[in-house]
């Protein structure tokens, strides 16, 4: 019967605090630039067709239809061959926010074209400018449609963070793969990682359903 040695891993404990941190920042950031550009690109694809929406629409079937990880690798790897380049940390975050940003935009836009058009028709009747009532009208009780839907992309995009470590940013799954090539303890070391994403997932979830329902009115449901 093989032995399993949870206890050698305590000595790891700060690497795997500090992967964790990491792992944590980034999908903060990613969250926040994720949205916002899936606004901007649902604002865009719910309007009149235009150039930038055709354009903004090929960018969302391009990432849908690709890797993620080989969008990391075109960013890490492809974009320094036209002088651009970022350091793992900043091609990881680029990448999240890109990804999210692509999904989000869809997401979002399936809750606005269920508004009804009276909403535009009534509130340029009272003066308002097209932006004052996307922003005002019709975007509030669209993110209150698809909120749950939204929390599941931004989550799926946290996990989705693990592929990062491939260029040797010092997340979580990272951290770990460098623990497990010291101790060798394959299965205690990854047991534990899967249950701190696990816990990640799960406190992702209740803090974003909490922030609907404080700021936007979502249903506890």
């Amino acid at each position: 019967m093989t032995h399993l040695d949870f206890p050698a891993l305590w000595p790891y404990r700060q690497a795997l605090l500090s992967g964790l941190w990491v792992t944590v920042q980034l999908t903060v950031l990613a969250t926040l630039g994720g949205v916002a550009l899936g606004i901007l690109g649902a604002a865009l694809r719910s309007g009149k067709p235009t150039l930038l929406s055709r354009l903004w629409g090929g960018y969302v079937a391009l990432i849908r239809n690709t890797p993620f990880m080989v969008q990391l690798f075109f960013i890490v790897f492809g974009l320094p061959n036209i002088g651009l380049r970022l350091t793992a940390g900043e091609a990881a975050l680029l990448t999240m926010i890109i990804n999210l940003g692509a999904y989000s935009t869809e997401i979002i836009r399936a809750g606005i074209q269920v508004t009804p058009k009276g909403q535009w028709e009534a509130c340029r009747v009272l003066g308002f400018s097209r932006l004052q009532t996307f922003l005002r009208v019709i975007l509030p009780p669209a993110l209150q449609r698809i909120y749950p839907s939204l929390v599941g992309q931004c989550i799926i995009v946290m996990l989705g963070s693990s592929v990062v470590s491939q260029v040797s940013y010092q997340e979580l799954t990272f951290q770990s793969s460098l623990i497990q090539s010291r101790t060798f303890l394959s299965f205690e070391v990854y047991l534990v990682t899967t249950l701190i994403y696990l816990l990640l997932s799960m406190a992702m979830r209740h803090i974003l359903l909490f922030a609907g329902r404080r700021w936007l009115g979502v249903s506890a449901k």
